[in-house]
């Protein structure tokens, strides 16, 4: 097969190919191997995406292959992946040796990218205290936060408390945490980023500026900052007093309605029925004092109890700083209090809603005031500055991770030579599932069973879906197995086996839903003959059950005649039936019948030979086991396992069979190891009767006598006593003719 190579115009490029599973699959020998994928057509791709999730795969490579953060890796996304990583390489053979460590003069430093690259691997491994070190690991970047920690600037536009050299810049970065919370920076700790910087010096010049307000206008707090507290002693009484005022003028209008106004004594009876206190929401409910025509409210004496302690506290911090010492107020008077505080409450109602109040107008002024904010300003764009340089430390995880990865995951996606010719697991495959004296390793995770079987069901391939639970842990996981090796006899839902994960941990595993399909040809050839004595056992168990139940009946009924006083008298001897007698007979007859032509086929069959004999038995096999291995043979053929992964978000390219000797290496049946020592005999062995072995040996012995005693060789051997004298044809010999 043969590609335009668009890097070497005018030329092509050769690919080698290996057959398995049914089809060709590309061969990886050289680095330009992978870096000729984007010539290779597609359509001799085994895959065209795969799922990020639910592979045995370094996460964190796939979702950096995976560039549309989509959750799938399609083949323009590994396409690029392989050329990005080949064009920082100097020999791209380095992609077909996967290490963990990557040599550090491997890096082809001869473009800007790539000196980039080699001088922030230099740099991680000095801050990791590897200087010397000639090689770079994935666990060495691995933790980039942990890398990240040990710089003050990273490059991430995040300053924090350790990127400040004077404790003013300090303090503020921890004001302004406190205030507006914090941005967490690559290293991970706390800080700051121009957009909290400007919003938090914004919200401090918006307060102050509310603040001053005050503080230029003596009107706006005539109590100073006791201001606060009388308006809230007047807010808190403010329902009441108006209700007292308007019930009085109510009086004033017509004295009939002040008993009414005042609560009539019969409430009075209600309330005092109760436990009271002071505070009790009766008596809260009660006017502040006795209603009567154009009456100020007192403030000190005859109040109702429940708003003593509220009227008190409006005397001592709004009336008497605002009116002087006086114990009751008019309406007058109280429309005069309120109004000495309406500068104050405009003033309240336009203070910004701001974070910042916390920190008090003197420390605002103080920041305000002080250059800090350039100051944070200065070491955010000193931060920004290391960008290229931290980006290239993600850039030395990143090609360190291709480099390890990327030919894996080639071939599980180019190609499946990890799971047909190789002894590694498929980065598909969940673990092995042993359950029925078989190990199956084609085993996937599964998120929802009954979605995975309606697309898993066309592969032809027998399933059994389990759930699989860790005790210990609490962990939970559904897989499905495909068992391709063996029988289904004992395969139902409920059984529990053990499953292995890819990490040697262990699960209980139960199974729980089937999609039934052939197995083996060796299944299908036993398949009738099981069904068969299934049937038989059926009817027995039918018939016996009937059987039972009738003479159940009998014994129910004979009692019932015994325990009858009536009954007890002897009862005549029966006559014997004759319909019955020749009912017995004729069927004794037709078991005769049916032996003696039994007996005169097999006769009649013997006389023609014994390859006549063995020609009949096999083909009574074929009639009864041909079908059967016929339909499973076809369908064995078409065991794919397309559908089984494009059930989990696989795009699978090829015809990807299972054919049987793969079934058989994908599932494993129980057998005893080379060398062992068996001893037969078994002390809990059913007994064996020996009357099938003598039938057997009779039957073998009369075919043996019946061939040659059809030949004659019975009758030679006993001179003629027993057996059947063999006939010579006459020999006749030709008329004599007259003269």
């Amino acid at each position: 097969m043969r590609t335009t190579n668009h890097t070497q115009p005018g030329k092509t490029y050769r690919w080698s190919f290996f057959r398995a599973g049914g089809f060709d699959q590309v061969k990886f020998k050289t680095g330009h191997d992978l870096l000729n994928i984007d010539q290779l057509d597609q359509k001799l791709w085994v895959a065209l995406a795969c799922p990020v999730s639910g592979l045995h795969f370094d996460k964190k490579t796939l979702n950096l292959i995976d560039t549309d953060k989509d959750g799938r890796i399609r083949a323009p996304e590994l396409i690029a992946a392989v050329k990005w990583a080949g064009s920082l390489l100097k020999d791209p053979d380095v992609l077909l040796k996967p290490t963990s460590a990557l040599p550090l003069d491997a890096i082809n430093d001869s473009t800007p990218e790539g000196a980039l690259i080699l001088k922030s691997a230099r740099k991680v491994l000095t801050v990791l205290g590897k200087q010397d070190a000639t090689a770079i690991s994935v666990a060495d970047t691995d933790d980039t936060a942990r890398i990240l920690a040990q710089t003050a600037f990273n490059g991430d536009g995040v300053i924090v408390e350790d990127s400040a050299s004077d404790e003013a810049t300090k303090a503020a970065i921890r004001d302004i945490i406190a205030c507006l919370g914090p941005v967490t920076d690559c290293s991970g700790k706390p800080g700051v980023d121009q957009a909290k910087v400007d919003l938090f010096f914004a919200e401090a010049k918006s307060y102050v500026d509310w603040a001053q307000k005050a503080l230029k206008n003596p009107t706006i707090l005539p109590l100073g900052d006791a201001t606060a507290d009388a308006d809230a002693a007047i807010k808190a009484v403010a329902p009441k007093v108006a209700d007292y005022f308007a019930r009085c003028r109510l009086a004033e209008f017509d004295p009939r309605a002040s008993n009414a106004l005042n609560r009539d004594e019969k409430e009075y009876a209600v309330i005092g029925a109760k436990d009271l206190t002071p505070e009790h929401q009766d008596i809260a409910a009660l006017p502040l004092a006795r209603i009567e025509p154009h009456r100020p409210l007192p403030l000190l004496d005859g109040v109702n109890p429940a708003w003593a302690g509220a009227l008190a506290n409006l005397h001592a911090k709004a009336v008497k700083p605002l009116l002087g010492d006086k114990p009751t107020l008019t309406l007058q008077d109280w429309n005069l209090l309120v109004s000495k505080l309406a500068e104050y409450n405009a003033w309240i109602s336009s203070k910004p809603n701001t974070t910042v109040e916390k920190l008090g107008v003197g420390r605002l002024l103080e920041l305000l005031a002080s250059p800090v904010k350039d100051n944070l300003a200065a070491l955010i764009a000193r931060d920004k500055a290391e960008e290229q340089e931290v980006k290239a430390i993600a850039a030395v995880d990143k090609l360190v991770r291709y480099t390890r990865d990327l030919l894996p995951l080639c071939r599980n996606f180019i190609n499946f030579a990890d799971f047909y010719v190789s002894d590694e697991m498929a980065i598909f495959q969940a673990g092995r599932l042993y359950l029925d004296q078989r190990a199956c390793d084609l085993t996937l995770p599964v998120e929802d069973a009954a979605k995975h079987a309606t697309l898993a069901g066309l592969a032809g391939c027998y399933l059994a879906y389990c759930d699989c639970v860790r005790k210990g842990t609490g962990e939970k996981m559904q897989i499905v197995a495909a068992f391709t090796n063996g029988d289904s006899d004992n395969l139902m839902v409920g059984r529990n086996g053990v499953f292995y994960d890819r990490y040697g941990r262990d699960w209980d595993a139960t199974i729980t839903k089937i999609i039934e399909n052939p197995i083996s040809l060796r299944q299908a050839f036993w398949a009738p003959y099981k069904k068969f004595v299934r049937m038989i056992e059926a009817q027995i168990a039918k018939r016996a059950a009937a059987a039972e139940a009738a003479s159940a009946q009998k014994l129910e009924a004979a009692a019932a005649t015994a325990a009858t006083p009536d009954k007890l008298k002897e009862a005549a001897p029966k006559k014997v039936d004759v319909g019955t007698v020749a009912a017995i007979g004729v069927a004794f007859g037709a078991i005769g019948t049916f032996f003696a032509t039994l007996l005169a086929y097999i006769t009649g069959l013997l006389k023609l030979g014994p390859l006549a004999v063995a020609g009949a038995l096999i083909a009574v096999i074929l009639v009864i086991s041909g079908p059967s291995m016929i339909l499973a043979y076809i369908k064995l053929r078409k065991r794919n396992l397309g559908p089984i992964l494009d059930a989990n978000g696989w795009a699978v390219n090829a015809n990807a069979r299972i054919s049987v000797p793969l079934g058989a290496a994908l599932t494993h049946m129980a057998k005893l190891p080379p060398g062992s020592h068996r001893e037969l005999f078994d002390p809990y062995a059913e007994k064996k009767s020996p009357w099938p072995t003598i039938i057997i040996l009779a039957l073998v012995l009369y075919i043996v006598f019946s061939i040659l005693n059809s030949k004659g060789k019975i009758y030679q051997w006993t001179d003629g006593w027993i057996g059947k004298q063999p006939q010579v044809e006459a020999v006749q010999k030709p008329a004599e003719q007259k003269p």
